[in-house]
């Protein structure tokens, strides 16, 4: 019984991203598909340098705390 709820919340997911997907591409004037696909490559590029900034940080962080050099 499970299985069956897991595969129909698969197919509604699968169905409501072909659908948006499909929109997307009918709509080259708003950006469409492109627009979408480089705002995601943005967002995790600006997200990828955050956490490199705040591992830098807490790496200094422990490295004083343990009194090692820089």
């Amino acid at each position: 019984m499970r299985s069956v709820f897991w595969l129909s919340l698969g197919v509604v997911i699968g169905a409501a991203a072909y659908r948006k997907v499909q929109q997307l591409r009918a709509n080259p004037q708003e950006g469409g598909l492109n627009r979408a696909a480089n705002g995601l490559v943005d967002s995790a590029a600006h997200f990828a340098d955050d956490v490199r900034r705040a591992m830098a940080v807490r790496e200094t962080e422990l490295r004083n705390a343990l009194g090692l050099e820089s």
